[in-house]
């Protein structure tokens, strides 16, 4: 079978075009089907995910998951030193143990600031329900209507927070993807249908269908097929 996700043969070489603007492609003609309803006449995608009853996967690539946290609790080992000797050598040991102690309290405190940690790099599935981010460490699974809160703060940046019920805390994660639009999208259609981001289509970027128009590849109208299609 024909790969419906593979770039067109050079256009990601082309100036102006790159291998994300092929993957916002693909998502626009994924997200078109979806607005006009057609989702279960799309290819099938092969994935390694479970999938659920009447659950189709839509798109599969590689992602990188970061997590706000902090990687430590405060804590740090306060070292004593007991110094016999001539004065020079006690005073300089103290010392020693005293910047030592020091660098060990500050850095314990730097560790316990939250802040974004690389977890780890994967592959993700992207479904009418769900994403999959598949690592042996740091795997995700979240539903769409799981979701706390949602947004695109880059064209490759899809961030989410929800409740972890592996360890009942609330969790803000990062997937870095080239299919970072698409999972905004689905997300927002499913759960979050105000999202100022998709009600002003900003989303995508303005200037993407004239670009695709110019290369001889019209994109599908996704954005506003989105705000057209009935309730």
């Amino acid at each position: 079978m024909e790969n419906p996700y593979a770039p067109a043969s050079g256009m990601e070489q082309r100036p102006g075009w790159s291998w994300l603007d092929e993957h916002l492609w693909h998502s626009c003609d994924i997200i078109a089907d979806l607005a006009e309803g057609r989702m279960q006449q799309r290819p099938l995608v092969a994935t390694v995910a479970r999938l659920g009853p009447g659950e189709r996967a839509l798109a599969v690539g590689p992602a990188q998951r970061s997590t706000w946290r902090a990687v430590g609790d405060g804590r740090y080992t306060h070292q004593s030193v007991v110094a016999f000797g001539n004065p020079a050598f006690v005073i300089g040991s103290l010392a020693t143990s005293a910047i030592g102690n020091s660098a060990r309290r500050r850095a314990a405190a730097q560790n316990a600031q939250p802040r974004w940690v690389m977890d780890g790099a994967g592959d993700i599935t992207v479904t009418t329900r769900k994403v999959f981010f598949g690592h042996p460490y740091c795997p995700l699974d979240l539903s769409w209507g799981g979701l706390d809160t949602i947004d695109l703060i880059a064209p490759d940046v899809f961030q989410t927070s929800f409740h972890n019920t592996n360890n009942g805390e609330h969790t803000t994660v990062q997937l870095r993807t080239p299919w970072a639009s698409l999972l905004f999208v689905l997300a927002a259609v499913t759960a979050f249908p105000a999202h100022p981001r998709l009600l002003g289509r900003s989303w995508l970027p303005p200037d993407f269908e004239r670009r695709c128009a110019d290369r001889g590849r019209p994109c599908r109208p996704a954005a506003r097929l989105l705000l057209d299609r009935s309730p």
